[in-house]
């Protein structure tokens, strides 16, 4: 699919608030309501838009620790990764996870409440995994941005 000025401006705007209205996106952009619901169904038909959801806030929600983990796998075939992966779509503590270049296979974003629960995630549930063979952690301190907004420019 082709996307013109407005489609992009449509795209903005979601994604910085998903909840916008047609209403609101035709002031936004400038286009009439119709023309922004038939190009918002369009956008979401064509798989560019991909969901809709509320961003949370851990800390207010008790879930104050998050961790940068770096996983090396004992292996590197097929069945390796595709199993390690499936498991790691079991865990709700990862939010996150990349399979990367450079040290490590995979990097992960664990967010838990406390440290005993990402103690009990490593030591309970990924070390055990046959398929790994090294885990390091990363604490974060403190969040300097953390953004999902894609630039789309023109």
């Amino acid at each position: 699919m082709l996307i013109d000025r407005h489609d992009r401006q449509i795209l903005d705007a979601l994604q910085k608030d998903g909840s916008l209205t047609n209403a609101q996106l035709s002031e936004l952009i400038n286009l009439s309501p119709s023309q922004c619901s038939r190009r918002r169904t369009a956008l979401e038909e064509a798989g560019l838009v991909a969901g809709y959801h509320a961003r949370l806030d851990a800390a207010k929600l008790g879930v104050k620790v998050r961790v940068i983990v770096r996983v090396n796998l004992r292996m590197h075939d097929r069945d390796t990764d595709k199993n390690f992966s499936r498991w790691l779509e079991r865990q709700p503590e990862v939010q996150s996870a990349f399979s990367v270049s450079g040290d490590a296979d995979y990097v992960l974003d664990v967010r838990v409440r406390d440290l005993e629960r990402f103690s009990d995630f490593v030591h309970d549930r990924l070390l055990i995994q046959p398929q790994v063979a090294q885990v390091r952690s990363d604490f974060v301190l403190r969040t300097l941005k953390d953004s999902e907004v894609l630039e789309l420019g023109d």
